[in-house]
């Protein structure tokens, strides 16, 4: 597995895209996605909030050499679900994330009153979703098919 990072040189951040896997992302110091940036996407804060050697610290921004793509990119699938994730104590967001694996379908599913915006990533990527080829409107179900007109 790798992730997307953006190439940080001399503290400007550059649209060069590169993939690293876990093992790789270690030896780097990597910025957060929602690390201040000005006009001409140069990190502004003294210090930048960083993951180096597997560890969360500060650092300046000359020393910085990736940046998270997005800030979603460090939390499980289960994770990325919890809506204010951000605002949510740690503890609470585990136990939250670890439920979600023992949740009993519903016979009649709802959409969320509230969401992330992953879900319709989550469900087309599980592959248990039925996806239509096209658009249209459905005639009929059973149990083993649908027809969509």
């Amino acid at each position: 597995l790798e992730s997307p990072y953006r190439v940080v040189k001399e503290g400007l951040v550059t649209e060069e895209i590169v993939f690293l896997s876990a093992i790789e992302e270690a030896d780097h110091v990597i910025a957060q996605a929602s690390a201040a940036m000005n006009d001409k996407q140069e990190l502004i804060d003294e210090l930048v909030a960083v993951r180096h050697l597997n560890e969360f610290t500060v650092k300046a921004p000359a020393d910085v050499t990736l940046m998270d793509v997005s800030p979603k990119q460090v939390v499980s699938v289960a994770a990325s679900l919890i809506p204010f994730l951000e605002h949510d104590d740690a503890n609470r967001a585990l136990m939250g994330s670890n439920m979600q694996r023992q949740a009993v379908p519903t016979l009649r599913a709802d959409k969320p009153l509230v969401g992330t915006g992953m879900e319709r990533n989550v469900a087309r990527d599980s592959g248990v979703c039925v996806v239509a080829r096209r658009g249209g409107v459905i005639d009929s179900v059973d149990a083993s098919r649908i027809v969509v007109r």
